[in-house]
């Protein structure tokens, strides 16, 4: 079964359409949404209309902190990260909210165990930012499921694929190129931070999102450039932090 991973989409109807029709085209058989769905962009209402038709569908869909923040406490927050949690409360019907509030944090297919953020507390939304965090997911992850060989998470906003042997202290990262398709061996853990479809914050504009191949044991990374001047505009019609806008020409 090969899935396409997605997370952090963000209100980015355009990123999103972008990356579902390049997911489309490499012939995947199911897909998987890893949280926020919402936050930050303009289009929250179609975005959660269209990941709510993929879940009927058959997509595996989890709750990140900005749908958390949503549908409950937004103080957690930072500032504009706030305004548009407020701003995205307001436009959601009480069915998209009732929608968001029913998603899980975490889902398992096989050896795949999928998270918004960590498996280590994942209603905490730890980072997985450096070795120890990737440890302590690995951990949580074999607790939760000893047969788990990888978990796929977003939440960061940039692709890493860590893996971890168990017989040194420290787990090792290293950037993705985009399309190649990497065999995750049978003798390490692997820990995949897919990226953000519609948010990317390394630098590079265009979407991102992964491909796992669970019958094969591998993992492929993909860019995806989209329209997100289109995107931006829209935020700055809709009136939210003007921040929001400008990060998305410029990947931060």
């Amino acid at each position: 079964m090969r899935i396409a991973l997605l997370s952090d989409i963000h209100s980015n109807l355009e990123a999103l359409q972008a990356c579902l029709r390049h997911a489309k085209k490499q012939g995947v058989d199911r897909y998987a949404v890893l949280g926020d769905l919402v936050g930050y962009g303009a289009d929250p209402v179609a975005v959660v209309e269209r990941i709510a038709q993929m879940q009927q569908d058959g997509a595996v869909v989890l709750m990140g902190n900005h749908d958390e923040a949503v549908i409950g406490d937004e103080k957690a927050l930072n500032e504009s990260a706030r305004e548009s949690a407020l701003w995205t409360r307001q436009q959601l019907s009480s069915e998209a909210l009732n929608f968001l509030r029913a998603l899980p944090l975490c889902a398992q297919l096989g050896n795949l165990l999928m998270v918004h953020a960590s498996a280590y507390q994942p209603e905490k939304f730890h980072y997985l930012i450096d070795s120890d965090d990737v440890v302590a997911c690995i951990t949580a992850a074999q607790a939760r499921m000893p047969t788990v060989r990888l978990v796929a998470a977003g939440h960061v906003h940039e692709q890493r694929l860590w893996h971890y042997s168990g017989r040194q202290p420290a787990a090792a990262a290293y950037r993705p190129i985009a399309g190649a398709m990497i065999d995750l061996l049978p003798t390490r853990r692997w820990v995949a931070t897919i990226g953000s479809v519609g948010q990317p914050r390394d630098g590079n504009p265009a979407a991102s999102y992964a491909i796992v191949d669970l019958a094969q044991s591998r993992i492929s990374f993909f860019r995806v450039p989209y329209d997100h001047a289109a995107a931006a505009e829209k935020i700055r019609q809709a009136g939210l932090p003007a921040w929001n806008a400008q990060r998305l020409s410029i990947g931060k």
